[in-house]
């Protein structure tokens, strides 16, 4: 582990100068700087003092890092198939109750539909793949195309439906899928 690195990631994550971190941990900024390009290395108490100016603590600053997946592939996505409603929808991103969005990948059959949804907080957005889908919000309705987009506040009961088979990217803040 590179200590001098990772210690000025976090200085500039915090939006300190080498100067001000000298000043909080009562260090000076020639031994800031030398720490930060690895000429010097902290005794266990200075690097204690200088982790707790930082925001944290040498057990989380010492923890591997978890590697976080960024790319999805067809083979890591989940799909449910409603034959009633005549719709599949694929989460492309697991998990993503879990976040802040939530998109998937919404193929409605001929005749096909979401459920009704009930007013809620958030937005709601997509992008129409293929076919021609029509948006019912309230007691309006929208229509959408191959290459156009849509985005509404869902504060009114909302759907989605198409009379041809169509293929959207739907996103959804906060998930309710």
């Amino acid at each position: 582990m590179d200590i001098g690195k990772k210690i000025k990631e976090l200085r500039v994550l915090k939006g300190l100068t080498q100067e001000e971190l000298a000043d909080r941990s009562e260090l000076s900024k020639g031994f800031v700087s030398q720490l930060e390009n690895n000429l010097t290395s902290p005794s266990i108490a200075t690097l204690i003092d200088i982790l707790q100016c930082l925001g944290t603590n040498i057990h989380e600053f010492f923890e591997p890092e978890a590697a976080e997946q960024i790319v999805f592939k067809d083979e890591d996505y989940f799909e449910k198939t409603d034959a009633e409603l005549k719709n599949k929808i694929e989460w492309i991103i697991p998990n993503a109750q879990k976040n802040i969005m939530e998109p998937i990948r919404l193929t409605l059959e001929a005749g096909g539909e979401t459920y009704p949804d009930n007013p809620h907080e958030g937005e709601e957005f997509g992008y129409v793949l293929s076919g021609r889908i029509t948006i019912h919000l309230g007691n309006k309705e929208f229509s959408a195309s191959k290459g156009e987009s849509f985005y509404f506040t869902p504060d009114k009961k909302h759907y989605i439906s198409a009379d041809k088979k169509s293929e959207i990217i739907w996103v959804s803040s906060p998930p309710s899928f």
